[in-house]
């Protein structure tokens, strides 16, 4: 039997080295920057833990979104056929990311964040939900 975690929302900005998460309640659709995982042998043990301890439902992962795509397979959507069998009970849906790097970078500026470097992927991962969630 698989485990149920809940109705809330994860974000994420699948990355070679990080993973960018975001969160929002089933409640409030508002999404925030939570963190940014290290992409290694143990992210699904922390994609667990963020699961259980948020209650999500649903995991909104980013992929670009070419209209002359054809037969390409994306990293996220290979991430996302991989979280689909670690964590059944989940829902993983996609989510178009052209540009939210450079619109993330152009956010933290703004509000002066400094190292963005280090944020980068959390606040991708956030636009990336927000922008989900607008469309439901």
């Amino acid at each position: 039997m698989s485990e149920i975690f809940g109705d809330n929302f994860l974000g994420i900005d699948w990355g070679a080295s990080y993973i960018g998460i975001a969160f929002s309640d089933a409640e409030t659709r508002m999404a925030f920057a939570v963190c940014a995982l290290k992409n290694d042998g143990a992210l699904f043990d922390r994609l667990g833990e963020q699961f259980r301890m948020r209650e999500i439902g649903t995991a909104v992962i980013g992929i670009p979104s070419h209209v002359n795509r054809r037969e390409a397979t994306y990293e996220g959507e290979r991430f996302g056929d991989a979280l689909k069998k670690r964590f059944p009970s989940v829902v993983v849906v996609y989510q178009d990311e052209m540009f939210t790097t450079k619109m993330a970078e152009a956010n933290l500026r703004e509000h002066g964040i400094r190292n963005i470097s280090r944020f980068d992927d959390q606040e991708a991962a956030r636009i990336i939900l927000q922008e989900w969630l607008g469309k439901q």
